[in-house]
């Protein structure tokens, strides 16, 4: 299974998220392919149109890093960091923990806990 992974601009803070996403997908062997979607018109156009109207920004286009699961929306950095915490990362990237993982398979959604089979591809632009 392979995240993929995209690039828009060198602006410090979403520099530092993409690099804080990057290191986490390297320190646990999370295998991702880089997308840039500065440089290519079709990836930026696919990322716009796949992130939901209740999580675009209020004027403007959606920024990056925002994360996917092949063609489903998981969440932008500020959903990422949250789910880091929490130790539910992947969950969060709908993966399988490895064994003795901190971050666990199990993420809290309002009061309940979903835990997330199986491993799937997930994006993040």
């Amino acid at each position: 299974r392979v995240m993929r992974v995209g690039w828009i601009c060198n602006t410090q803070p979403i520099k530092k998220q993409q690099q804080d996403v990057l290191g986490f997908l390297e320190a646990n062997k999370i295998e991702f392919e880089e997308k840039d979607i500065a440089a290519n018109e079709e990836n930026r156009k696919w990322m716009r149109e796949n992130v939901p109207e209740d999580s675009r920004p209020a004027s403007g286009n959606p920024l990056p890093p925002r994360l996917f699961n092949d063609s489903r929306y998981l969440g932008d950095y500020e959903a990422f960091f949250e789910a880091r915490e929490n130790n539910a990362v992947y969950a969060f990237l709908g993966l399988t923990a490895p064994p003795g993982s901190k971050h666990g398979t199990f993420l809290a959604s309002e009061g309940q806990l979903t835990q997330c089979n199986g491993c799937l591809n997930p994006v993040y632009f």
